[in-house]
């Protein structure tokens, strides 16, 4: 079933079905104004045989979201019904029941539930912290002429050069092998990313690197065949190339061959009929693994998602065509590409850098970062937004404009600020809304990046916390007499001092405060999260905590009745210190306020005879675990005449051996007699070690040793002894 994920619609069956899905949409981006197939993305239309195709020029087609690439004008190639049943699963009955048999609507909506998408937004990037790592991971010792090629070309795609250019192009020269077409490809390469480094070909190099463009090559060497011709810009036949290309794909259908073949594309002449070669990008859209509606990228990992991403951009860049790739995917892309900051080879750093350069230089799809610049919190005095605006490298986007589109309160939704322009300071977009009476609290800035139509996920949205400073006012200390026989006595104090006097409640009378709480800054009236009122024992250390409430007018109050409170005290009557705490994660002051010292007496009948301290902070009372008591043994004489009883059969065993005699004239002193018998009297006295100190883990442990070593003696003493009597 269709789920919203990540801000995008996901529908389809299984990967078979999201991938039918997938190439089904592409292919209505086909125009009938004579746009190519490959301009579109897609390759030749298909339709499912058995469902008759939607009309293609039904007049709503115009309320349809449009699709990047493809003139407002241009009227789409219909998708089946059945690609779309395929699409939306259980959604097509579910939308089939909202218009008659036959009619187009149901058609039309289901297209535009599958074309909308709400915008990703960039969760990873290259900062410039990561740029100088990657650069550093690149910029290593040469060991080969291929770690060269990784170094030379990854740097000069970050915008860099190594260290010694006559050096490397000496080595480029000094490691070439002019047999061998990878070793070209790599010289090739990297000498045309040196300033002035020359490499002279021979016309046997030139026969070789074209005799490698055939059939009979792999698409890697023909893309190393191909690449080393450009660099040393020699000619090539561009048909030919292409004949052995697509001939060589229908037999290497791995994304990495179709990578290459990519990146040989490139190479060949813009007359040249590439929408073959370009058709392979949709085909290797549809092969793509969503991961949380966050990232997206090949089941063979970060190197060949780069290096696509890198190869489509510079094709594209040379055909002159959009890819047909959504910017939702552009951006679910970069996030998996760059969510690796670490690289564990030389070959993987350069495939970053290089998707990094296509992503940041590309004519179609710019994605931009936006990253607040300093704490998120800001004042009525500092109320300045700044915001980096640059590219995947962090390449700032001066000739971009800025403007916030509205500020939202996240409490009342109410729009308290649109349509204002950023100020370009240095590298840094300002926005200054220190004369806009923003209330405290967190509001949402919706800020989109304009002055380029390359730029994708352009509009952000950000958290953004005013905070300010809160007063008290109008603080009033009441005793109410319940009989209300006396007039109440108020007491009016201004923060933050103390009041004068004690206040006192019991039996007879309440306490009660009231009190206000303002911005300072605006005058309006707060209700901050946490307001609390705290009464503090001064003799035993006990405190009592209540939430002060608001009433319709935002007055707080704060009533004492010791009858309906004595359960909370412990009826513990005494002089207590009343503390007034306000909080709030957009307050800039805090406040606990020593307000009064309140004297509550509790009648004498309800007091406890033991106060016992309950303040919050201090450490409870350790708690002592009792075990269970050991039961009682038996007396001295039942357990040494047991004993006896035990020994007797050995005291038996030493009379008879006295009386009779003893047969030794078969021991022998050979190891295995001598081990046999100190094992078996070690167990004996592992038994008793037993009984005295060890615990059961132990002594199997010990046993097991004791008893393997007795065990192997014990086997060889009677096989030596059963040897000997078969000899007399």
């Amino acid at each position: 079933m269709g789920l919203l994920r990540g801000g995008r619609f996901q529908v389809g069956q299984g990967a078979g079905g999201k991938r039918a899905c997938t190439r089904g949409l592409q292919r209505t981006v086909r125009a009938r104004t004579g746009i190519p197939a490959a301009a579109a993305g897609g390759g030749p239309a298909q339709r499912d045989g058995g469902d008759s195709p939607v009309p293609r020029a039904h007049p709503s087609t115009r309320g349809l979201p449009r699709i990047p690439g493809v003139p407002s004008g241009a009227l789409l190639e219909p998708l089946s019904r059945a690609e779309v049943r395929l699409c939306l699963g259980p959604w097509w009955d579910l939308l089939g029941g909202m218009a008659p048999p036959g009619s187009s609507t149901v058609f039309l909506l289901a297209l535009t539930i599958i074309a909308s998408a709400h915008a990703l937004t960039p969760t990873h990037y290259l900062t410039r912290h990561d740029v100088e790592r990657l650069k550093a991971s690149l910029d290593r010792p040469f060991t080969s002429l291929e770690s060269a090629f990784y170094s030379i070309v990854g740097l000069s795609s970050l915008g860099a050069q190594v260290p010694d250019v006559k050096q490397a192009c000496t080595f480029i020269n000094s490691n070439l092998d002019p047999s061998n077409v990878d070793s070209l490809f790599y010289a090739a390469q990297s000498s045309q990313a040196l300033s002035g480094c020359e490499i002279s070909i021979s016309n046997e190099t030139k026969d070789l690197l074209l005799a490698a463009v055939s059939e009979d090559s792999s698409v890697a060497q023909i893309y190393h065949a191909v690449a080393a011709l450009s660099g040393f810009g020699l000619p090539l036949a561009s048909q030919e190339v292409l004949g052995a290309l697509t001939s060589r794909l229908s037999k290497e259908e791995t994304v990495l061959a179709t990578v290459q073949a990519l990146q040989t594309a490139s190479y060949l002449s813009q007359q040249a009929d590439l929408r073959s070669i370009v058709e392979e990008i949709e085909d290797l859209v549809a092969r793509l693994d969503e991961l949380g509606g966050v990232y997206l990228q090949f089941e063979e990992g970060l190197e060949t998602t780069a290096l696509f991403v890198a190869a489509t951009y510079k094709l594209m860049d040379h055909v002159g065509t959009e890819p047909s790739i959504k910017e939702d995917q552009v951006i679910q892309l970069m996030n998996a590409i760059f969510s690796k900051k670490n690289f564990e080879s030389l070959s993987e750093a350069f495939s970053v850098a290089s998707a990094a350069a296509a992503l940041s230089q590309n004519r179609y799809h710019v994605p931009v970062v936006v990253v607040p610049e300093g704490s998120p919190s800001y004042t009525q005095e500092q109320a300045v937004l700044r915001l980096q605006v640059t590219n995947v490298l962090s390449q700032p986007l001066t000739q971009a404009t800025v403007k916030l589109e509205h500020a939202k309160s996240v409490a009342s939704r109410a729009t308290v600020l649109q349509k204002t322009s950023f100020t370009l300071v240095g590298d840094v977009f300002e926005l200054n809304f220190v004369n806009v009476k923003f209330s405290s609290g967190y509001y949402d800035f919706s800020v989109k990046v304009e002055g380029d139509n390359r730029y994708i996920a352009n509009t952000v949205e950000l958290r953004v916390k005013i905070s300010t400073e809160v007063g008290i006012t109008n603080v009033d200390l009441s005793t109410v007499d319940k009989d209300q026989s006396i007039a109440p006595k108020t007491t009016r104090v201004t923060y933050p001092a103390k009041a004068k006097g004690t206040f006192i409640a019991d039996s007879h009378q309440n306490f009660a405060l009231f009190f206000q709480l303002v911005d300072v800054n605006t005058g309006a009236e707060l209700t901050p999260h946490q307001t609390f009122v705290r009464l503090h024992n001064q003799k035993t250390g006990q405190e009592v905590v209540f939430v002060a409430e608001p009433d319709s007018k935002n007055v707080y109050k704060f009533e004492l009745d010791t009858s309906e409170r004595k359960l909370e005290f412990d009826s513990a009557s005494g002089t207590y210190t009343l503390y007034l705490i306000i909080g709030d994660a957009t307050l800039k002051n805090p406040i606990l306020w020593n307000v009064a010292d309140v004297v509550i007496r509790f009648p004498e009948e309800d007091a406890p005879s033991t106060v016992l301290s309950k303040n919050l902070f201090t450490p409870k009372q350790e708690i002592q675990h009792l075990f269970r008591e050991p039961e009682k043994r038996p007396p001295t004489v039942v357990s040494n005449t047991f004993t006896a009883l035990i020994l007797s059969p050995l005291l038996l065993l030493f009379a008879l051996w006295i009386r009779i005699g003893a047969n030794v004239s078969n021991f022998t002193f050979a190891p295995s007699t001598i081990i046999f018998h100190l094992g078996h009297a070690a167990m004996l006295g592992l038994m008793y070690v037993y009984w005295t100190q060890l615990n059961m883990f132990q002594t199997l442990k010990y046993l097991a040793i004791l008893g393997s070593l007795t065990f192997l003696a014990g086997n060889r003493m009677l096989a030596q002894q059963a040897i000997k009597r078969t000899a007399h």
